[in-house]
């Protein structure tokens, strides 16, 4: 049996918080692609340094895997504006407060009785320096998501699919997460 979300209670939940638009989802539905982890291994610089990026998240078909294990998913984007599109660091500090209502998100299934699985923006930088390089375990499982693309997931193609706003232009940026739910097993 599917899980079932209380949609009028959640409407409510999220009407505190700057939510932009969210689509509920069906996690089965749900694909990856390898062009996504072939960009991550060739353009970004996390790549093998962090827990919350491949390879540390497992193989391609571990991560359509475990998007599949869950039932239903909350894709969500939230905005924010910088005074400059192009100043990167400006704009990486806008991410923070994202990290944060995506984690409200997830806390609010988890009291709802769901099981969930995040998966956010870039990637994981609540430490200085990733365990992972040590080889040795998260130090903060419990709040570091792994970021959208690590997984397969192409926010593009679900953002035209469920005809989601993609891009503001100006200096606004829209940051996107996934939290993925199923009843407990």
């Amino acid at each position: 049996m599917a899980a079932e979300l209380n949609t009028t209670k959640f409407e409510k939940f999220i009407s505190d918080y700057p939510i932009y638009e969210y689509r509920l989802l069906d996690a089965k539905a749900l694909s990856v692609a390898e062009r996504v982890r072939i960009v991550c291994q060739q353009e970004c610089e996390r790549y093998g340094t962090t827990w919350a990026c491949p390879p540390a998240v497992g193989t391609l078909k571990e991560c359509e895997d475990r998007i599949h294990s869950y039932d239903r998913a909350v894709f969500f984007s939230s905005v924010a504006e910088v005074s400059d599109i192009m100043n990167m660091e400006e704009m990486l500090f806008t991410r923070d407060a994202h990290e944060e209502l995506t984690t409200a998100v997830a806390e609010y299934l988890k009291g709802e009785g769901f099981d969930t699985f995040t998966l956010s923006t870039e990637s994981c930088d609540i430490c200085k320096e990733c365990a992972y390089l040590k080889g040795e375990p998260c130090r903060h499982p419990e709040r570091m998501h792994p970021c959208l693309e690590s997984h397969g997931v192409v926010v593009s193609e679900i953002v035209e699919r469920e005809v989601m706003e993609y891009n503001l232009g100006g200096n606004t940026i829209l940051w996107f997460s996934m939290v993925l739910f199923r009843e407990p097993k």
